[in-house]
């Protein structure tokens, strides 16, 4: 598989490793060395080592065991890794960092969780050490689907039961939000009348939002303090290190979060490589007007290894904006030639892209559009990619390799496949449709569009 692009920047670029000889950094003392293990070099020939040594933050060598062994000074730490496998740090090229980071710790994550009783138990968990009338909460990175003993949705009479004290809400993705009967009266739902809400036979709110109210619900519940923040990223990126990931892109940085990871760095804790997706909103022409001028003005790559803004997207123009979820989006043509005057300033200031596209229809009006672009500013080198692209079909591809595109694939049916399968019938098998991704030659990589349509474990994704 080729990598993506602008996000292969691993901690020490991995281990330059040739077969069956040794890189030494000018004899330097490593603190840590790795022996016995299967060091999967991703070199070019995909060699795998014995031992590997480390100094600060860099490889120093990688060899055999006898080999690493002699590098070791009084003070190196040796770890015995008895046959397990070492592999670069993962790369997530697509997620929702900050705004997880917000609620991150009050949050029930379910992230990987196949039971459902240790769900409802981990539920209970968070009740227990609630105070009265806290809300108890998961916002998304899950669906009832995943769970392999009972698939059965979650009712307002179960949640009663479970926080019979305390206001619950569980949104499953985008896709739906359960409720119990303390959240009912705290939202005041008996008082609305939206389509979103659920209701039974005498017209009571069943505890069930559809998806058109899942956004809307969430921006109802109390958020934490902003205070919380910073306990709350790190917490979030441990989680992210334990499963595997040490570089993610980062769609949305906004500057006052952006301070606090500034200040993870400077201190040595942000233990994350982030990379930034940063746009301009604009949902009309006349918003464009507006957003022209600072696309021009736009520096990328002001930052360093660790925390950098590199790249425009990941919504550039909200009226083409598709959701899996609804398969019939209301896009005009008039939508389509408005983005084209966005995608054409990005190839005049020489920028990357990086942007949304999920369905087939919506797929080809970008490309369309880039290929009008492409007559007057051409793209290829500026590392243009589409993202998600769970419906793309193999001519949008070709066209895609000839304006020298990438493409972005995020495999959101880890968790979500159950409700794909439900709205788009047999062709969820294949979305996105990986084989023809590899097979096509284009440049491609994974990421998960966690942390709330997906769960966020690399080796979830990979498997």
């Amino acid at each position: 598989m080729k990598h993506l692009h602008w996000k292969t920047i691993v901690a020490g670029a991995l281990l330059a490793a040739a077969s069956g000889s040794m890189l030494r950094a000018q004899q330097t003392v490593p603190d840590l060395i790795l022996t016995n293990g299967r060091i999967i070099t991703v070199d070019e020939r995909f060699t795998i080592a014995q031992a590997v040594a480390l100094k600060g933050e860099r490889f120093v060598a990688v060899g055999t065991n006898q080999e690493i062994a002699g590098l070791a000074g009084p003070n190196t730490k040796k770890i015995d890794l008895r046959g397990r496998a070492v592999v670069p740090g993962m790369i997530d090229n697509h997620m929702h960092l900050m705004r997880g980071g917000e609620t991150w710790t009050e949050e029930v994550r379910l992230d990987g969780i196949d039971s459902r009783k240790q769900a409802v138990e981990m539920l209970r968990a968070k009740v227990r050490a609630a105070s009265p009338s806290q809300w108890i909460y998961t916002l998304g990175g899950w669906t009832h689907h995943q769970f392999a003993d009972d698939k059965k949705a979650f009712s307002r009479e179960e949640l009663d039961e479970i926080a019979p004290n305390n206001p619950m809400a569980l949104q499953e993705a985008y896709y739906r939000t359960y409720l119990n009967s303390r959240a009912i009266q705290a939202l005041g739902l008996d008082k609305m009348t939206e389509t979103w809400i659920g209701r039974d036979g005498a017209g009571k709110p069943t505890g069930i939002i559809e998806e058109q109210g899942t956004r809307i619900i969430a921006a109802k519940i109390p958020p934490p303090s902003r205070q919380t923040f910073e306990a709350s990223t790190l917490a979030m990126i441990k989680d992210f290190n334990r499963a595997g990931l040490t570089a993610v892109g980062s769609a949305g940085c906004p500057n006052d979060q952006m301070e606090v990871y500034r200040r993870l760095h400077r201190q040595g804790q942000l233990n994350l490589r982030v990379f930034c997706i940063v746009s301009f909103p604009a949902g009309n022409p006349q918003q464009i007007d507006t957003v022209l001028p600072q696309i021009a003005q736009l520096k990328l790559f002001q930052g360093d290894e660790y925390l950098n803004t590199t790249v425009y997207g990941e919504q550039v123009y909200q009226p083409v904006n598709d959701n899996m979820l609804n398969v019939h989006p209301d896009t005009k043509p008039q939508d389509w030639v408005q983005l084209g005057r966005v995608l054409r300033e990005v190839a005049k200031a020489r920028l990357p892209l990086h942007v949304h596209a999920t369905l087939t229809a919506s797929i080809e009006g970008f490309v369309d559009q880039i290929e009008q672009v492409d007559k007057e500013y051409p793209i290829r080198n500026l590392r243009w990619t589409l993202i998600h692209l769970d419906q793309i079909t193999a001519s949008q591809i070709e066209r895609m390799k000839k304006l020298g595109m990438y493409t972005a694939v995020h495999t959101r049916p880890t968790i979500m496949g159950g409700i794909f399968n439900e709205i788009h019938g047999e062709r969820s098998y294949s979305m996105p449709p990986l084989k023809m991704v590899q097979d096509s030659g284009i440049t491609w990589g994974f990421g998960t569009d966690t942390t709330v349509v997906n769960q966020f474990r690399p080796f979830t994704t990979l498997y």
